[in-house]
């Protein structure tokens, strides 16, 4: 009697299974390594972008000359949304 032998290649393998093109293969693997980095990277963009422009509306009421006790602690949130969107962006590279 033969030993079953089995067709599913070893994950951790650099033999392209499927033969592949290399480009393809690469793109596929490191979509698997990690999962939705285009989408976490436009998220990250887009609310920053978001922060920022909210930041700058605040600043302009700021300089308008609106009271600072309600003006100032909605540009610190704007401000740090903005800080932590570089942050993570960062971190995802």
């Amino acid at each position: 009697m033969s030993k079953p032998t089995s067709k599913s290649p070893n994950p951790k393998s650099n033999i392209n299974p499927r033969k592949l093109s290399p480009e393809k293969y690469a793109k596929l693997k490191a979509e698997a390594q990690a999962p939705y980095r285009g989408l976490r990277k436009f998220i990250y963009v887009a609310f920053g972008a978001s922060g920022l422009i909210g930041a700058v509306v605040f600043l302009a009421q700021l300089a308008s000359g609106q009271q600072a006790n309600t003006v100032l602690p909605n540009l610190v949130v704007q401000i740090g949304v903005v800080a932590l969107m570089v942050w993570l962006f960062r971190l995802d590279k």
